[in-house]
């Protein structure tokens, strides 16, 4: 069917939501806005959906989301009923729609006899991931679309172990949705789905149990200073589901904290910043403003679900946004070095990052014998790999991170959780608090001891009315024969984690990526600089992440001014 054969389709449904019908209205016209609209479907990954908010099948809307909810209910309805009586846990953030949405998920899993557990109001995504461990469920989905702009919203699938969706399953499901009609998807009313024991609301129960596991990953700092215990913090959640649970954290170390009050309100809109992003100095201003009012040590940020954590440190006038390379290495050494103090280092302890991520945390793991393992961009790696040690009883899982501000210590989720990351960063300030220095200062302590390092990531944003079709068109163009050299920058090692290849220039010896299927170029230049492209699965864009190494900050700077204009004319 032609995309606007389904536009018209969609408009003369005689059943179609108020809203969505004079969304569709509005566009009447519009060749390329019907086109972006219908000209495609949603793409459903391991990561579920993501998109802009609106009516068309390339919309997060009601009906996408009954449509995806049908396919992963088949999934489940096809492993039997012993699964789906474990059933599924369904949670959603501040996003425009996100209660909504989760209550048409779950009204969609009621109707195929699936059991639900709701959660009550917003919360956290790394508490779904616990919670789902913690019923016993068969899975989860969390209506969020993490820290994109406003007008976003989306769909994050799980299973038993916590983790989000393997390839194979996410095929799967992607299958049963493409035959289903998203205008007829079966819902049962709500009422009837409680009368029959099928939808349980579930809440504070299940927020202490989540906060405990949490605290119990706290470390021993044995005795500190009176000044140290007391250290100053201002908390911004931007407006999502950090609001209720992070104080709380804040609250058992007994810091002294300040709340960004026009922040602490949940709300879609996200008012008082340009995008609700940790990553960004934007929305650090009203923190910064109370921070120096205050003379605060450090501002913590979560996201709007909670999973990803930004910090910023003032260091007289001058303000330290740490990057999320920087801050992952700071804990890691951090908690290498307090528990070797408290000698209750684990036995055979490994780390796990991503490709893309800095180099540095490897060669400190390198420095204090412990294993360290890189995975395919995405927490769920890291969460297969921490099955993985569990399983086969190889490693004790110590510390995971990823360059985008996501880390976790523990073995309760299977997800990135700025709880565990804002209560260790704290105690990581006190530590270095009571030693008579603040973290920026532990940084460069770092970069002494380990040698200088500094990333970059790029975002070339795709602009096309089918992004996804030019996104795939510039990935191809990179693919094939490899050049000796790229902008005048000597390749040695080449690796394509789609075709599964890897090449040495130097040697001419070729091999096979171990990592599952991932459109990603990896490219390792004579002068130590990795450069990693991917599409990204959630924006229209491409993302180039540039890492380097050198004598000194300087050195590293200006690989990344270079290399970041190499690619940048290969990716427009």
């Amino acid at each position: 069917m032609s995309y606007m054969a389904e536009y018209e389709r969609w408009l003369s449904f005689y059943d179609l939501d108020g809203r969505l019908k004079a969304d569709l209205i509005a566009v009447h016209g519009n060749d390329d806005e019907i086109r972006s609209r219908f000209g495609c479907d949603l793409v459903f990954g391991t990561g579920g959906l993501r998109g802009t908010m609106g009516a068309g099948t390339n919309r997060m809307n009601i009906y996408t989301v009954r449509r995806a909810s049908r396919g992963f209910g088949n999934y489940i309805v096809s492993l039997g009923k012993e699964a789906m009586d474990r059933g599924v846990v369904i949670a959603y953030d501040c996003r425009n729609n996100g209660k909504r949405f989760a209550m048409e998920t779950a009204l969609t899993m009621c109707a195929l006899g699936i059991h639900v557990r709701l959660f009550d109001a917003l919360r956290p995504t790394p508490e779904l991931s616990f919670a789902i461990r913690d019923f016993g469920a068969i899975g989860g989905v969390n209506i969020t679309a993490s820290h994109n702009p406003k007008e976003y919203n989306g769909y994050k699938a799980y299973f038993e172990d916590g983790a989000q969706l393997s390839g194979d399953q996410a095929d799967f499901i992607l299958g049963e949705m493409q035959k289903v009609d998203p205008l007829k998807v079966e819902v049962m009313a709500e009422d009837e789905a409680k009368e029959k024991g099928l939808l349980e609301i579930i809440g504070e129960e299940t927020d202490a149990r989540y906060l405990a596991r949490v605290l119990a990953e706290k470390l021993p700092l044995g005795e500190l200073k009176p000044e140290a215990k007391q250290l100053s913090i201002v908390y911004t959640p931007f407006h999502g589901t950090g609001y209720k649970l992070v104080p709380e954290i804040f609250k058992a170390l007994g810091a002294n904290v300040y709340y960004v009050e026009e922040q602490m309100v949940p709300d879609g809109d996200f008012p008082t910043v340009k995008s609700p992003n940790p990553e960004e100095k934007e929305g650090f201003t009203l923190g910064l403003q109370l921070a120096k009012k205050v003379n605060a040590d450090l501002i913590i940020a979560t996201d709007p679900d909670a999973d990803r954590v930004g910090v910023a440190a003032l260091n007289g006038d001058q303000v330290t946004l740490f990057t999320g390379n920087q801050m992952a290495a700071l804990l890691l050494d951090f908690m290498i070095e307090v528990q070797k103090e408290a000698g209750i280092m684990p036995a055979n302890p490994a780390v796990v990052s991503t490709i893309v991520s800095s180099k540095m945390p490897a060669k400190i793991c390198a420095e204090n014998g412990v294993a360290y393992f890189e995975v395919l961009t995405g927490f769920k790696y890291i969460g297969e790999m921490m099955e993985k040690f569990k399983n086969e009883g190889s490693y004790s899982y110590f510390f995971g991170f990823e360059e985008s501000y996501g880390y976790l210590k523990g073995d309760y989720a299977r997800d990135k959780d700025s709880l565990v990351a804002s209560m260790l960063i704290a105690q990581m300030a006190m530590y270095n608090k009571n030693k008579n220095r603040n973290l920026v200062q532990a940084l460069e302590i770092l970069y002494k001891r380990y040698g200088y390092f500094e990333e970059k990531t790029v975002s070339f944003k795709i602009e096309a009315v089918i992004p996804q079709q030019r996104m795939d068109e510039i990935m191809k163009g990179l693919r094939g024969d490899v050049p000796a050299t790229i902008g005048g920058k000597k390749v040695i090692e080449f690796r394509d984690y789609k075709e599964h290849i890897t090449k040495d220039l130097i040697t001419g010896k070729e091999g096979v990526t171990t990592l599952p299927t991932s459109d990603v170029l990896y490219y390792v230049f004579e002068d130590g600089t990795h450069v990693v492209i991917r599409p990204s699965g959630t924006e229209p864009k491409v993302k180039a992440y540039f890492l380097t190494s050198g004598e000194n900050r300087f050195d590293c700077h200006s690989k990344i001014e270079v290399y970041s204009e190499i690619f940048g004319k290969l990716l427009k």
